[in-house]
């Protein structure tokens, strides 16, 4: 309550901070048209002054309610047309601006990347994100921290303050359920499905826009969408020479630094854009730090009807160890339960002393190189060609190399483990021995990808699009002792095992969208995906993990969309998305064990959307939207833990017949441009898994099955997330924001214990951004972030497991991640 009356206070407080001088500039009114054919253009970006004020409403429409006196460069951009720019003059009467926009004569790059976007025809739930809304936001932290605030995402980091390991949930699935490419190109890691973005530290700076999809969506290139998709673009031509600096610095001596530069177009035809950046920080945890660095460099040649840009990009990272989490007494203080802990052997004396002086910020490890190293270079060659005035086609080469290890201090450990002979001095046999050991991996992902594009310039009732990709994943996986204390017959880096992995993965789809009526339109897509994966060798366990396994899915997708006026449309669709196990799925199970299935999923959406660019509200034209979205995704084979172990104590996954997700996303905004807006998000949901049966173990360590299933609760799928963002200018070049984030509570496991959960939280954050523009540089702008304005202690993700003591009674020991109380982030960025 109290929450809701600190946002309440602030939400009435900050509308009048603004001058009312600023409510007494006069409107601008716009129509945006094909300058050809003069149909209208929907979804034209807006831009004054540099910054993204709107886009066209289906008649391609806009309106900038207040315009302060003087002079204003308004910027409209639009695929496949050049962009127009156009200065006009602040009034106190409403100006109203007719604009055509021409055929473009040079391509944009995103024909690849546009080829498996959302656009308001293919019925399904999207987010669009600008360069200039991530960089508002950007001060360093980790790209899922940048999306917060977008509908049904929770995140969270390791570290605890969005640097380092961080990871992002949509609809209660994780970053191995969500799609993710850079240009069109696969990013998550072919094996375990993941995306990694410490391996890509200030990336968000780089991005030129990204499309977030909610449910299957749109074909994607590379891994199941399996609850949502991210498609981010770097493909940016900038016609004019710039350079810009960003520098922050905060909490836990948090540092980031970036430099970025671009010729624009020289000749006529050339382009070379760059950055290079480093970001540090100790971490809100102790012995959590981050050491992060990376480069981009694209070059590009175009002319009338061809674009051609090689990019490259990398990143290495080197954090310390935080993913053990923090042991449950030392966050709640329960001294019964710390007792627990110790008695059974979850933490030793040493520990314990430790975690009293550390608290809620204890880290296990205190090995002072117990970190992970690793770096990926990123090739891509991207090619967007005309052919002729209604089609075009997008294809790009591209290579991936990863390579890089953990490290880690391993007490009291077998020789024979290690492939070591037992040491015999004298009389005494030793069996046993501390040592430091690197788990490594060292990759190769390379393929291609195409898009063949049908955009008709006089007519777009029928647009279509044939498209995909061939995908090869090399991997080797091993370790190798680099010292020990008693190192037997070993020698240096003795190899103790090793194993490779193959996979490719190819696919094709083809889409369309039909204007069956001019209040009605069709949309169709239809992908195969095939995957081939092989493994062979022995896992750390000496476990021979060889493996074979084929797929073919078909993911059909269909919808339509109704116009119900200016501004209006409702929608509905049906997808299926289809994926494979992921690589633990076969070497955690005994040697030759491939039980586990495929997953498919039947995603069922519809919705509503209302966009007014110019509502009467409060006597003033404002900017209007609001979308709501049901959805429905049916679950068959899912896989998730029961409770099951293989033989050596790993949590297995087992496929679940049957399961679902379903709930309503709720998503709103009204701006009087940049005078005031409030953006809210809410999601209702429920996620359930049906006939749901734990598997428990007795005082032997004999499985226990529950005969009788029961409804039970996903793991990590909060009932209600919700985002709120309010924004206003109170002075020239100077806007405050208030973010606050609610998500109710989550399980840690599929049992729905609430002894093994993740109490709900709120944040509010405070964000500052102050521009001036000097007359010796183009801008200088100046940042606050201040993180948990309120100072709240909370967790955001933990893991959770157990065992029955002697008389069978089950022990439960938690482990959480807790995130950083209030912190700050203080930036300057200069543009030249």
């Amino acid at each position: 309550m109290k929450n809701i009356l600190v946002l309440g206070a602030a939400t009435l407080a900050l509308p009048l901070l603004v001058a009312p001088a600023a409510w007494a500039q006069g409107p601008l009114t716009g129509t945006v048209t094909d300058a050809r054919s003069g149909d209208a253009l929907p979804g034209a970006t807006v831009l004054l002054d540099g910054a993204v004020v709107g886009t066209t409403d289906a008649a391609g429409t806009f309106v900038l309610p207040a315009v302060a006196a003087g002079p204003h460069a308004l910027r409209i951009s639009f695929l496949g047309y050049e962009v127009l720019q156009r200065q006009v003059q602040g009034q106190a009467e409403e100006q109203r601006l007719a604009l055509g926009l021409q055929a473009g004569v040079v391509l944009t790059g995103e024909a690849l990347v546009t080829a498996s976007r959302a656009n308001d025809r293919t019925a399904t739930a999207y987010t669009n994100v600008s360069r200039e809304d991530l960089a508002k936001r950007n001060f360093g932290q980790d790209l899922p921290y940048l999306l917060d605030q977008t509908p049904s995402v929770v995140v969270n980091s390791d570290a605890g303050a969005g640097v380092g390991y961080t990871d992002i949930r949509i609809r209660g699935t994780s970053n191995t359920g969500i799609n993710m490419t850079i240009n069109g190109v696969p990013l998550n890691d072919a094996e375990s499905h993941g995306s990694f973005l410490v391996n890509l530290p200030d990336l968000a700076s780089s991005i030129n826009n990204l499309q977030v999809q909610r449910g299957v969506g749109t074909s994607q290139n590379g891994g199941a969408a399996f609850g949502a998709s991210i498609n981010i673009s770097t493909l940016e031509n900038r016609r004019e020479a710039y350079a810009e600096t960003q520098n922050t610095y905060g909490s836990f001596n948090t540092w980031k630094n970036n430099v970025s530069f671009g010729t624009g177009l020289l000749g006529g035809h050339f382009t070379v854009d760059g950055r290079l950046s480093r970001i540090a920080t100790d971490g809100y945890m102790v012995r959590a730090s981050s050491d992060l660095k990376s480069y981009y460099l694209a070059a590009g040649y175009q002319a009338k009807n061809t674009l051609l840009k090689f990019i490259t990009f990398s990143g290495r990272e080197k954090t310390y160890q935080a993913w053990n989490g923090v042991p449950e007494p030392f966050i709640t203080g329960n001294k019964q339960l710390l007792q627990q802990f110790l008695d059974n052997g979850e933490l030793s004396e040493a520990d314990v002393a430790r975690g009293l002086r550390e608290g809620r910020r204890y880290s296990y490890y205190t090995y002072d190189n117990q970190t992970d190293n690793y770096q990926q270079n990123h090739y891509q060659l991207h090619l967007s060609q005309g052919l002729g005035a209604d089609w075009n086609i997008g294809a790009a080469l591209h290579l991936t190399r990863g390579f890089g290890y953990y490290e880690s201090y391993r007490a009291n450990r077998k020789l024979v483990d290690y492939g070591l002979e037992d040491v015999v001095i004298g009389t005494q046999t030793i069996k046993r021995t501390n040592l430091v050991d690197q788990k490594w991996l060292d990759n190769y992902f390379y393929g291609g990808t195409f898009a063949l594009n049908y955009q008709p310039h006089d007519n777009d009732k029928l647009q279509a699009t044939v498209g995909g990709a061939w995908n090869r994943f090399t991997n080797d996986h091993y370790g190798e002792v680099i010292w020990a204390q008693y190192a037997s017959n070993g020698s240096i880096r003795h190899r103790y095992y090793f194993n490779d992995a193959t996979k490719t993965d190819y696919n094709a789809y083809a889409r369309a969208t039909w204007q069956v009526l001019p209040w009605l339109s069709v949309y169709g897509d239809l992908q195969v995906r095939h995957i081939k994966y092989a493994i062979d060798g022995v896992e750390d366990d000496q476990n021979d993990v060889t493996t074979r396994a084929d797929y073919t899915f078909y993911n059909p997708k269909f919808g339509y969309t109704i116009s119900l006026g200016q501004g209006h449309q409702v929608y509905s669709s049906f997808a299926v998305g289809q994926r494979e196990p992921v690589r633990s799925d076969f070497t955690d199970r005994p040697a030759g064990d491939q039980t586990a299935k495929s997953e498919r999923l039947e995603d069922y959406e519809a919705g509503y959307r209302f966009t007014r660019p110019g509502v009467p509200l409060f006597g003033r034209p404002t900017a209007v939207r609001f979308e709501a979205n049901y959805f429905y995704m049916n679950y068959h084979n899912q896989l998730v833990a029961t409770g099951q172990l293989n033989d050596v104590g790993t949590a297995l996954r087992t496929n679940v017949a049957r399961s679902y997700r379903t709930g309503l996303e709720l998503s709103g905004s009204v701006a009087a441009q940049d005078v005031l807006s409030l953006s809210s998000t809410l999601t209702l949901s429920r996620n359930r898994i049906l006939n749901y049966r734990e598997t428990v173990y007795n005082e032997n360590f004999e499985p226990v099955t529950a005969s009788e299933g029961r409804l039970s609760t996903i793991s990590y799928s909060p009932a209600v997330v919700s985002a709120h963002t309010l924004e206003g200018q109170p002075l020239k070049g100077l806007r405050v924001a208030l973010l606050y984030k609610t998500v109710s509570e989550q399980f840690l496991d599929n049992s729905a214990s609430d002894a093994k959960r993740i109490a709900p939280y709120q944040v509010l954050d405070l964000r500052l951004r102050y521009t001036i523009r000097p007359v010796f540089v183009k801008e200088i702008e100046l940042g606050l972030l201040v993180n948990n304005l309120l100072n709240r202690e909370y967790v955001a993700n933990g893991y959770t497991y157990g065992y029955p003591d002697a008389t069978g009674r089950q022990q439960i020991f938690n482990f959480y991640f807790p995130q950083a109380t209030r912190n700050y982030l203080a930036s300057v960025g200069v543009k030249f």
